[in-house]
This record gives structure tokens, sequence and C-alpha cells, in this order.
């Protein structure tokens, strides 16, 4: 899913009509997560944006936002080949079994 959304984000800046930058709220669409998830890899750099204006108007780069995925297949890949992340199901799925 990760990889269609960057392919698609990565496509989508080719087009003559697209903003170069994304608020996080259109990150987050993006990404299909919250907000709120966003908010500490932003306030820790691991996600570069910059504040626009005074009152909490965050932007986020298209490239930045590409980069920070290619970083997190990274450090996926790195925790798998170390036995530190184990796949034990889908956790979207599982969350939304719970849920029901």
């Amino acid at each position: 899913m990760l990889r269609s959304t960057l392919h698609e984000m990565s496509r989508a800046t080719d087009q003559p009509n697209q903003t170069h930058c994304l608020t996080v709220a259109q990150v987050a669409e993006e990404l299909n997560v919250k907000q709120s998830l966003l908010q500490g890899p932003i306030r820790t750099g691991e996600l570069r944006g910059f504040q626009f204006g005074g009152r909490g108007l965050w932007r986020i780069g298209r490239q930045d936002v590409e980069d920070y995925l290619a970083e997190a297949y990274s450090r996926t890949a790195e925790g798998i080949a170390a036995g530190e992340i184990t796949d034990d199901g889908d956790a979207d799925t599982a969350g939304a079994d719970a849920a029901e």
C-alpha cells in the first residue's frame, strides 16, 4: 500500500497543477493515518516539515514524504533482518476485527 502511495505521490509532482508542499492533513490522508500520528515524526525532525505563518500551519514537501517513506522501509527491513520485528498478522485488519 505504501509503495503505491509513494508512486502516486511521485507521479503527482510531475503534473503541472500539483503543489510542491502538502498540509499535514493531506499527508495523513495519503498515508491513511491520523494526523496526530504525524506530529511525533515532525517534532523530532524524522519527517521534515516547516511552519508557515504563526498559527501552527505546517507544510511538508512531497520529496520529504518520499524520503520519510524510503527511510521507514529501510528501518523495517533492517528490523526484520535483525529479528527485532516479526509479522504477527496484519495489524490494520486485526484492529478492525477487534472493534467489531
